[in-house]
């Protein structure tokens, strides 16, 4: 805990996770929910995303999509294919997958290295 007092991203994060599940802690989706928020706040991915799942369990579809396409244009892909159930149940729109799906794969291409390609031993000329 001193090093989610701290601000450390992950340290957040982790707590957030062991009173989603509870165990080491007493469960506390409250308490889940505000450490994801200041992981998230500070760009965990992964935290926003599970933000997503928290208000999509609550039934606060619109704000679940909002961090889905937060998270899936970050590079998640569980967000965006979260944003796509959503899109098939009737709680998002197609703008909103469209959006989520333009932004995912800008993401990726972002990520894409020239320099790790051509070092990959795997790699096809």
């Amino acid at each position: 805990t001193e090093a989610a007092e701290l601000g450390s991203i992950e340290a957040l994060y982790c707590l957030g996770l062991e009173y989603s599940k509870g165990g080491v802690v007493q469960r506390d989706e409250v308490k889940a929910a505000e450490f994801w928020t200041k992981a998230a706040m500070q760009g965990h991915v992964v935290a926003r995303h599970n933000l997503g799942c928290y208000e999509g369990k609550k039934g606060n579809y619109d704000h679940a999509v909002r961090h889905f396409l937060i998270s899936a244009k970050m590079g998640l892909k569980e967000s965006l294919e979260s944003i796509k159930g959503a899109f098939l149940r009737g709680q998002a729109t197609k703008a909103q997958y469209a959006e989520a799906l333009k932004g995912y794969q800008d993401a990726v291409e972002e990520m894409k290295s020239h320099d790790r390609d051509e070092a990959n031993p795997n790699r096809r000329a």
